[in-house]
Order: C-alpha cells, then structure tokens, then sequence
C-alpha cells in the first residue's frame, strides 16, 4: 500500500475514496477494543516501508509478524 492511499482522500488507485484510509482504520481501532495486525513482510524490512510505520502508529505499535513467533505475541496481546 502506497502512503497516500492511507494518508490521502482519492489516494487509492483502485477506488476513489472520500476519505483517507487512515480514517477507515480509526473507525475500525475504535470499534474493536482488541485489534493486532498480523504483517506477512518480513520484520527486518519493516523500518523500510513507510506505509507500514504509518499503520504501526495508527493502531500504536500493535503489528506483529506473521510468524508462529508473531501469532503467539499477538495472542498474548489480545488476551490481556
């Protein structure tokens, strides 16, 4: 995902949208008192991709990967 389909109304190439996508993920943080995001790219590329720091602030730092390793923290996460 490019920044500005998160950052931009209209930035998704697929779909125009009114609204940023980062307003459709507060709606969704806000609905779900428990949310994590699963990343299926790798961890070590993460600080790379300013889509994906992006997300890590919207849904505040709660990204894991998608690894055994990952499910299990972000299990753990949501059973707090």
């Amino acid at each position: 995902m490019a920044p500005y389909a998160i950052t931009h109304a209209g930035g998704s190439i697929e779909h125009y949208n009114e609204e940023a996508g980062a307003v459709w993920m507060q709606r969704v943080f806000e609905t779900f008192e428990h949310l994590v995001w699963l990343n299926p790219t790798p961890k070590d590329f993460w600080k790379h991709s300013y889509s994906i720091e992006i997300v890590r602030g919207l849904i505040e730092n709660r990204m894991f990967p998608l690894t055994v390793k990952g499910l299990e923290e972000a299990m753990g996460l949501l059973a707090r």
